[in-house]
């Protein structure tokens, strides 16, 4: 018997938020241990076949079929999709993990304003007055963060603006299906596949010749060199399972707002969880501007979601 929409649609938002916290802690962790960002981005790309072709090998999930000029069409996407999740790594491991997520907080304001300048797409005046408290929170925590790092901002805000091109290219050139069987989880681990092909020969050419050296003083940091290769390799698997919940919680909702909404308290979650976890110092100033920027993500998702419905409305 199948479970209906409002039972899977808590466990959906439970396993996405749990998967999360897993990722970013375990990320965190093994960085700290093993700190070649471009290695764990690409290991952790990798870790995610271990999921997905299992799924199409004994059929339980529909193969993608896909063409060369389908390839070529995804490859713009793939690109920026890589390098959003590459400088996302960066960031974590070069500073604290509430730190980085206060930052990419700000993300609807790169896709509001690229969306505007690429796509002439513009919002209404009351959607766009909603980025002000997102951008002011953010700034107004980042001015007094104890652990400040400009590689772990530059790296959260490039990859703000990769993903908001990497939604521009999807909305651009996937006008039509591409390909056949291709859901939203099964673009994703296209993506993914194409991203990890994409990151192995980057990685070895930076990276290639201190992973091996590196290894044995990173399992003595890490107290052990099974839970070492064991926690990376979970890391890898709840940063792919955690993207795959949040399909399948959108596809269970009512509306975007929901998931929206739901995607905003998934941050105060991670945000509340690895500073409890890691011990993160946080200043007043700090926490009044995460709370600004939080709570501006929600009201622009809110109002933004208004506005769609109604202009939706009117076309019909």
């Amino acid at each position: 018997m199948a479970l209906s929409n409002s039972v899977l649609a808590p466990i959906y938002f439970f396993l996405w938020y749990s998967l999360n916290i897993g990722y970013n802690i375990y990320n965190k962790k093994v960085m700290t241990a093993l700190p070649l960002p471009l290695t764990m981005a690409t290991v952790q790309l990798g870790a995610g076949l271990l999921w997905i072709l299992p799924l199409w090998l004994l059929n339980i999930r529909k193969k993608p079929v896909l063409s060369s000029s389908d390839y070529k069409t995804l490859l713009p996407i793939v690109f920026f999709h890589t390098l959003g999740h590459t400088l996302t790594v960066i960031s974590l491991g070069a500073g604290a993990v509430s730190f980085t997520h206060i930052v990419k907080a700000a993300e609807p304001f790169f896709s509001t304003l690229l969306s505007a300048v690429l796509l002439n797409v513009k919002q209404p005046w009351q959607v766009n007055v909603c980025l002000a408290p997102i951008v002011g929170g953010v700034a107004l925590a980042s001015l007094k963060e104890l652990s400040f790092s400009w590689t772990s901002f530059g790296g959260a805000m490039g990859s703000n603006v990769s993903f908001a091109i990497r939604g521009i290219f999807s909305k651009k050139l996937m006008v039509k299906p591409v390909g056949e069987n291709m859901d939203p989880a099964n673009l994703f681990a296209v993506l993914t596949i194409m991203s990890f092909m994409s990151m192995v020969p980057v990685t070895l050419f930076f990276e290639g010749s201190q992973i091996l050296p590196s290894l044995p003083a990173a399992y003595v940091a890490y107290g052990s060199e099974t839970a070492f290769q064991l926690e990376t390799l979970y890391a890898g698997l709840f940063y792919y399972l955690y993207n795959e919940v949040a399909y399948l919680a959108l596809g269970v909702v009512d509306s975007p707002t929901t998931h929206a909404v739901g995607n905003t308290i998934k941050r105060v979650v991670v945000l509340v969880a690895s500073t409890i976890y890691f011990k993160t110092e946080m200043t007043s100033q700090s926490i009044l501007g995460c709370s600004i920027a939080i709570g501006g993500v929600l009201l622009y998702s809110v109002v933004k979601d208004a506005y769609a419905s109604k202009a939706k409305a009117k076309a019909q």
